[in-house]
């Protein structure tokens, strides 16, 4: 069976971030209850389409998770433990912001179930984090940390960016150094990328040059092994025993439901072979005041987008994933595929290996080159 993973969406901040375009607004507390309740709807009316099935994982994101009253979080995850079957070994995760933090909240969410902590750090220098439009400075990213492990959080991950505007080498580095030192056990170590509908798009910034930026991400490698930490995604870092769930399980092409402004999901109909899509409506007024049937949108998806899809995701993964997944996950024939996955071989892009679907060191480095081969029948 397909693991099945759940994604509710918060989408309220403080503050939007200039580099951010995710599906977030200014905050509303009046909306929360709602919005909640809604969410809740929204799982009942997509139950048909997923009967049985135990759910892994689940991620709160956003937005600003950490905003959201502990009575709120507990009242959904009573209603949500009503409809879905949670698994015995599920993995919960929150974000928090570490302007945000409330020690009492940090607390209750662990009560509730929430096991994993997801925390923006983005930095550790202080003019930085100002450049970037975070509401936090480097006293309150630590003090989260500490917080999170004082209220029995085990599992920690800490957001880290690098290729801030104005930063050097040494600074990136310092602010790596200094969240190692804090003792996470997971941490998503990524690139500044500008990206369209943002602020910092509109208005570009002074970023650092791209040599710079490449010795920031190649010492981080170095940095991040010497820590302890794995490197089992583009971006993603962990101790042993502390990969992501839901993340692996998005980028396995597995199912998920995707519930919330701005959502989608993804859900394999095993009965009748094919994928489904949904998307749910974007603008949380909007979301609230329509019915679930009016803001949820389902399609099947097409053959030409499961070939790409299916490699969009896998190769981010470097031990990549089991060959069978491909016909299991998309209903395609591996003959789809066999001439370009030999070619792939042949170039040194993908591991000769008869038994997965793998980059090699050089593939992984030039991952959009292999996803080219896959963009057309």
């Amino acid at each position: 069976m397909i693991p099945l993973s759940l994604y509710l969406h918060f989408p309220w901040c403080i503050q939007k971030c200039p580099y951010c375009d995710f599906n977030s607004h200014k905050n509303n507390e009046a909306l929360y209850k709602p919005y909640i309740e809604g969410l809740v709807n929204d799982v009942v009316t997509i139950l048909p389409y997923i009967w049985g099935r135990n759910i892994h994982s689940i991620f709160i994101g956003g937005g600003t998770p950490s905003l959201m009253p502990p009575e709120l979080l507990e009242r959904l995850f009573s209603d949500l433990r009503t409809y879905l079957n949670f698994d015995p070994n599920i993995e919960i995760t929150m974000e928090a912001n570490p302007g945000t933090v409330d020690r009492s909240y940090f607390k209750a969410y662990r009560e509730i179930g929430v096991n994993r902590l997801s925390i923006g750090v983005q930095s550790l220098n202080n003019e930085q984090l100002t450049k970037i439009g975070r509401i936090h400075d480097r006293d309150e990213a630590i003090r989260a940390i500490e917080t999170a492990h004082e209220a029995g959080f085990d599992e920690i991950n800490c957001d880290l960016m690098f290729g801030l505007p104005g930063q050097s080498l040494a600074g990136a580095m310092g602010d790596l150094n200094g969240v190692i030192a804090m003792n996470p056990t997971h941490i998503s170590h990524y690139q500044l990328t500008l990206e369209p509908n943002t602020y910092f798009y509109r208005y570009e910034p002074e970023l650092p040059r791209d040599e710079t930026i490449e010795a920031m991400q190649l010492e981080g490698y170095e940095t991040l092994a010497k820590a302890g930490f794995e490197h089992y995604e583009v971006s993603a870092f962990a101790k042993k025993g502390s990969q992501c769930t839901h993340n692996t399980n998005y980028w396995e092409f597995g199912d998920y439901l995707g519930i919330g402004a701005g959502a989608h999901g993804k859900i394999t109909m095993m009965g009748e072979r094919h994928v489904l899509r949904t998307q749910m409506e974007k603008h949380p007024r909007t979301f609230v005041e329509a019915s679930s049937a009016e803001r949820l949108t389902i399609n099947k998806v097409e053959k030409e987008d499961l070939l790409f899809e299916f490699f969009l995701n896998v190769l981010r993964l470097k031990r990549g994933v089991p060959v069978e997944y491909w016909e299991e996950r998309t209903f395609l024939p591996f003959s789809l595929i066999e001439a370009r996955v030999a070619d792939l071989k042949a170039r040194g892009l993908l591991v000769d290996r008869n038994d997965r679907l793998q980059a090699s060191e050089r593939g992984f480095l030039f991952a959009n080159q292999i996803l080219t081969e896959f963009l057309e029948e």
